[in-house]
């Protein structure tokens, strides 16, 4: 084999490689938000700055005890 084809394959091996960096971990806070329709909660959101996680049942277990601690905070 010559060394021009050698060359390039050496090239090839000391071109640099690009890495991409990974995600910064998200720092807000997971909030609550209730939702309130004639004055009663129907829904409980998760949120994550404006990010909406999921949504609660405030009659499920959970539910009663974030508004149970939303009414001693208050």
């Amino acid at each position: 084999m010559s060394e021009e084809a050698v060359q390039p394959a050496e090239a090839a091996e000391e071109t640099p490689t690009i890495t991409i960096a990974e995600k910064p971990a998200e720092t807000e806070d997971v909030h609550y938000q209730a939702v309130e329709k004639d004055g009663a909660v129907t829904a409980i959101w998760e949120m994550q700055g404006q990010k909406h996680l999921r949504t609660i049942d405030p009659r499920s277990g959970e539910g009663k005890q974030i508004l149970a601690l939303f009414e001693t905070a208050a």
